[in-house]
């Protein structure tokens, strides 16, 4: 089965889902890519409600398209749904899921096992919409309805993304109203072996479109080509969308965060790119890879930076293991040496799941500014981070690996090669 089969299976009719069987034996991969969508979809669902009990809650009403999948699976124009909040489903700890669509669009979702009921949204936030002052009331009075009758006179509702007229009409009807979004991104922080199953899918795939911009790598190309190359084949392994433009080239890759442009790479510059894919199954694929363009080998310079992200992105791997705190990571981090502090990367490790998540383990000197304690869990994907550059320079390197937390250690998900003409190996 081809990935990109595989995902049609998680959005297609129930009757035309069949359970994916397990790896054939003698399978010495350790990240298995085969699961059961329907397994998929209970496993975060069970593992939403668990936090629900734990934290109290009696419902939560989820706004932001990410926690509406990972409840229910169910995706809608998910793009225009991130800046407008026209769509929302209430989950209860106990009762039907309630999806609350926008005009017209049920039918994509409604198949779904995880979807009780469906009814129309109340429109009660949107970048154009012009009767929040109208809508927000209905909102509060329909959610405080469903509280009340399934909630055993528990009235604790979190919401993950409010506006301040949503929030005052929920209190109004005499609920207890609290932002959910770092609860739920908690509860998100371990994943299910089947999420697991749909981030390796999601590595593979993006990997594939990675191959095919470094082979459209050449003198003439510009940034915006390459770009487009990857973008192109992510669709095409069945992949959603790409978060940023990350991908620079030359004298833009010093310092990171340059987006792609119009410029026109030359003979022997490096290109630098992270993948940052919401791919297969709407799963996050976030791995940095840089090449050196020819003709002719790269220069010491080059090599040198290559070099040390290399060394930083496997020394801080071999530090990762269950149990270990997240200060203590900070702590005892390749140190990077002083002259590339100042363009430092911003964290050591960030989380994976449905996009970039928890935890985020800043370097010692930012640890108390960006991260707060905490250990690591097995079932954490985690994508582990380089930038090497110093100020002024021509170029900078930028490597990054995802692994997932093991029982023991970490298995790599991320697999493809490094550049060997810039690791200073023979080629």
């Amino acid at each position: 089965m081809s990935i990109v089969e595989s995902e049609a299976l998680t959005d297609s009719e129930p009757d035309d889902i069949p359970v994916v069987p397990s790896a054939p034996t003698g399978n010495t991969d350790p990240i298995p890519q085969a699961f059961d969508p329907k397994r998929l979809r209970a496993g975060r669902l069970t593992r939403l409600r668990t936090m629900m009990a734990e934290e109290g809650y009696a419902a939560l009403v989820l706004f932001d398209p990410n926690n509406q999948r990972y409840a229910t699976g169910s995706r809608n124009m998910f793009g225009y749904f991130l800046r407008n909040s026209t769509r929302y489903i209430y989950v209860p700890l106990q009762g039907p899921v309630i999806l609350f669509e926008y005009p017209g669009s049920a039918h994509v979702s409604t198949w779904l096992e995880t979807i009780d009921e469906h009814r129309t949204s109340n429109v009660v936030w949107s970048a154009v919409n012009q009767r929040d002052d109208v809508s927000s009331d209905p909102f509060g009075q329909e959610i405080a309805e469903l509280v009340r009758a399934h909630g055993g006179g528990n009235l604790k509702v979190g919401l993950d993304r409010a506006a301040v007229n949503l929030v005052r009409s929920l209190e109004a009807e005499g609920l207890d109203v609290f932002d959910c979004m770092q609860d739920t991104l908690h509860c998100r922080r371990i994943k299910t072996p089947e999420e697991i199953a749909c981030l390796a899918q999601s590595v593979a795939a993006t990997e594939a479109a990675v191959w095919e911009v470094e082979k459209a790598i050449e003198p003439g190309v510009t940034e915006n080509d390459l770009f487009a190359t990857l973008y192109g084949n992510v669709i095409k392994q069945g992949g959603e969308f790409i978060e940023t433009r990350l991908l620079s080239s030359g004298p833009r890759t010093n310092p990171w965060f340059n987006e792609a442009s119009d410029r026109v790479l030359r003979p022997g510059e490096l290109v630098a790119m992270d993948t940052d894919t919401i791919g297969c199954h709407g799963y996050y694929c976030d791995f940095s890879r840089t090449f050196h363009a020819g003709p002719g080998r790269p220069t010491g310079y080059q090599q040198s930076l290559y070099q040390m992200a290399f060394e930083q992105i496997h020394y801080n791997m071999d530090l990762l293991r269950p149990g270990l705190g997240y200060r203590e990571l900070a702590e005892t981090a390749w140190k990077i040496p002083e002259r590339f502090l100042d363009l430092r990367y911003p964290s050591i490790i960030h989380g994976v799941g449905l996009h970039g998540e928890t935890p985020l383990v800043a370097h010692h000197m930012d640890f108390d500014r960006f991260s707060k304690d905490g250990v690591l869990e097995p079932g954490m994907v985690v994508s582990v981070e380089s930038y090497i550059g110093e100020p002024g320079a021509a170029d900078g390197v930028k490597l990054e690996e995802q692994v997932v937390i093991t029982e023991t250690g970490i298995a790599k998900m991320s697999r493809y090669p490094y550049d060997e003409a810039l690791l200073g190996r023979a080629v």
